[in-house]
């Protein structure tokens, strides 16, 4: 019986059309030149940023992020001052008790719902954790009442992790701006992982929320005090001037105007 002819495989001519399948460009309105000069600008403004919540060590930190949602920085450091100090651990917060720590949050938004989660996720720090605060984001968001964002910010602020946590600061900024627009947190925290430039990513969230908090404001941008104004792609845009480009006196913690 003889051989099957096998059927031979054209290969593609020099001249033919072949279709090669690129990934997608992030969705930035930003050249990389154009994101560097950015970010190297919110560098020189300030060169070493800092989160405004008042905290000792990464169990306080974890507590006062998760006591901020839908409060502001300055109201929950108002609040924790004085309980850090009888309780700055988790068996400490457990030995305080879910009644007492009400007393001390009660002028924050939600202290009933936030107090029992300050007590649950001590007790599973104790029983899980041996009472330290995991270092990883898949073992923080299981603490109760610690999401994303909050997990983002002790991953930073505590363990040196270059994270996005993506406030609604930070969340304007991207979609006003167009730097990495985007319909939810989520989105928007993936594609500012892609653009903002890597030896820069250490300190964005931070340099975006501060830009967010006092000068790229909610309910009107102050386009004249900003040093990225020629650079700004926003609609919303109301000054083409950049403002002086020097460094901003050192950051009191604990003093924020939100």
């Amino acid at each position: 019986m003889a051989n099957p002819k096998l059927k031979s495989v054209s290969k593609p001519s020099e001249n033919s059309d072949v279709i090669v399948r690129r990934k997608p460009a992030v969705k930035t309105a930003y050249s990389l030149a154009e994101r560097e000069e950015i970010f190297r600008r919110l560098s020189i403004q300030r060169p070493e940023p800092r989160g405004e919540l008042e905290h000792t060590n990464p169990f306080t930190l974890v507590v006062a992020v998760a006591l901020s949602a839908q409060a502001t920085d300055a109201g929950v450091n108002k609040a924790t001052r004085a309980l850090f100090k009888v309780a700055d651990a988790p068996q400490k917060m457990l030995d305080l008790g879910e009644e007492k720590l009400r007393d001390y949050i009660k002028t924050i938004g939600l202290y009933r719902n936030k107090a029992k989660n300050v007590i649950a996720l001590s007790q599973m720090l104790v029983d899980e954790f041996g009472g330290k605060v995991p270092e990883t984001r898949e073992e923080l968001v299981r603490l109760p009442g610690v999401g994303r964002k909050t997990a983002n910010v002790v991953l930073s602020m505590a363990f040196g992790q270059a994270t996005m946590a993506v406030d609604t600061h930070i969340f304007r900024i991207a979609n006003r701006i167009k730097l990495a627009p985007g319909k939810t947190p989520e989105e928007v925290e993936e594609r500012l992982m892609k653009v903002v430039p890597k030896h820069y990513l250490y300190h964005a969230h931070h340099w975006l929320i501060l830009h967010g908090r006092y000068t790229c404001k909610a309910r009107r941008p102050e386009c004249e005090r900003c040093v990225i104004a020629d650079i700004c792609k926003s609609p919303e845009k109301s000054c083409d001037i950049p403002a002086p480009l020097v460094e901003l006196p050192p950051q009191v913690i604990g003093e924020a105007v939100e």
